[in-house]
């Protein structure tokens, strides 16, 4: 039987192994990242199959304790699952970001192109400890956030950016389709009912 031979427990085992770990890792670093950004909804689903893929990467070490084989695969797709958990919650960018901008410079150009390109944003007059600044605020979603500090370096280079999660926000201005659109978080995140 294949399940007794060299292949198997040396190769198809392991390798078994470190995919379910790549997995179930992955999962546990999404469902951390989606309890950081409010989604109630989707954290308990994660967290399910999770631990189901879990239980079964670990039973087979249980049942082979005297295979390394399976210690290194499954430490090896530990690893590998946290580096791919990161990876693909860099190309979800799931949430909202503030980005909040002070310049000493006139921002009147800055403040067009962000409003001109759809971004809601706020401006406040400000004092610095070198003089007068301008303040902008603009709630965006993750993957905006790359653009707005791009605008605002070719405008005043020299303007201090700095960018936070926001974890709920009743409503926004952010460009969809090159328009001005003003959308909820329970639309954006889909999972999230306003005011929760």
């Amino acid at each position: 039987m294949i399940e007794n031979s060299d292949l198997f427990n040396w190769v198809l085992l392991p390798v078994g192994i470190y995919l379910a770990r790549v997995t179930d890792v992955s999962l546990g670093t999404m469902r951390i990242i989606t309890l950081s950004r409010g989604l109630k909804k989707i954290a308990p689903i994660l967290g399910f199959i999770e631990i189901l893929i879990w239980l079964m990467a670990i039973r087979q070490i249980f049942n082979n304790l005297n295979n390394p084989a399976c210690y290194l695969a499954y430490a090896a797709g530990f690893a590998s699952g946290i580096f791919t958990g990161m990876w693909i919650e860099e190309r979800v960018a799931i949430g909202l970001r503030v980005v909040r901008i002070i310049t000493r410079f006139d921002a009147e150009e800055l403040i067009k192109a962000l409003r001109e390109s759809g971004f809601g944003i706020t401006v406040i007059d400000g004092e610095g400890s070198t003089g007068s600044v301008k303040i902008i605020f603009t709630v965006v979603r993750r993957k905006d956030v790359a653009t707005v500090t791009a605008m605002s370096k070719k405008f005043n280079p020299k303007s201090f950016i700095s960018v936070e999660d926001v974890r709920q926000a009743s409503e926004a201005i952010s460009p969809f389709n090159g328009s001005h659109s003003i959308f909820s978080t329970a639309n954006l995140l889909k999972f999230e009912k306003k005011g929760n």
